[in-house]
């Protein structure tokens, strides 16, 4: 294979996290739904997803170490003759079972969206708990008072969120693709990220301080949905 075509085949590793990073967002959701719910089978359930959401950023994980290891293995060999390319996959084979035999399941905890799951899945509960210990009429009332409070404008591009972030420092939202554009174009400046809000103090935002709100996705949608019935 030549080099371009393993570029090619990177290229659709990259893809693929997109997709895992896509079916994580989706078990996640359904978790929620199982927290609120408060049934002995919901937490079952809820288990087991969170057994899923694992398996998968493990997989997400082996991808990020797999990517690295090829494009180092292929930066040596482009310096060198051609006959090395021969010994590519071996390199990368062996390199990349070096690699994970270091890593351990314990470390997944702190993958992001493991991070967004077990934050999602307490907000969730607690959310529920709040509603059943209140009557029905002042539970909605308060849900509505609370989802008009709420500022679902992203700071960035001043228009409601579609895939907030919450900074885990200011505990600010900010849509993901603004806040991770602006964070890259402060990188190639070479200058730090400042926190977008007003008044924040915040003077070094960066992506591994950056989680997925579902929470706050979900009442956002839950809003959409109340202000335009079908």
């Amino acid at each position: 294979m030549s080099l371009s075509g393993v570029h090619g085949a990177l290229s659709n590793l990259k893809l693929c996290q997109v997709d895992i990073g896509t079916g994580m967002d989706i078990v996640t959701d359904v978790a929620m739904d199982l927290a609120e719910a408060q049934d002995e089978g919901g937490i079952a359930g809820i288990k087991e997803i969170e057994a899923m959401v694992l398996e998968c950023a493990k997989l997400d994980r082996e991808i990020n170490c797999f990517v690295d290891i090829v494009q180092q293995v292929t930066a040596e060999v482009s310096t060198q003759q051609p006959e090395t390319m021969v010994d590519l996959s071996a390199k990368v084979r062996e390199r990349f079972t070096e690699k994970i035999a270091r890593l351990s399941d314990a470390e997944l905890y702190n993958h992001h969206k493991v991070v967004a799951f077990k934050e999602s899945i307490k907000n969730s509960s607690n959310q529920a708990n709040q509603e059943s210990a209140e009557a029905t009429e002042e539970s909605d009332e308060e849900i509505r008072v609370t989802q008009s409070q709420v500022n679902f404008t992203c700071p960035l591009t001043q228009v409601e969120m579609v895939k907030p972030m919450k900074n885990k420092k200011c505990n600010h939202h900010y849509d993901e693709d603004a806040i991770m554009s602006l964070i890259k174009t402060k990188q190639k400046q070479k200058k730090k990220c400042r926190c977008p809000v007003v008044g924040c103090g915040n003077a070094d935002v960066k992506q591994s301080d950056l989680i997925p709100d579902q929470v706050l996705r979900r009442r956002i949608q839950s809003q959409k949905r109340h202000s335009n019935p079908m």
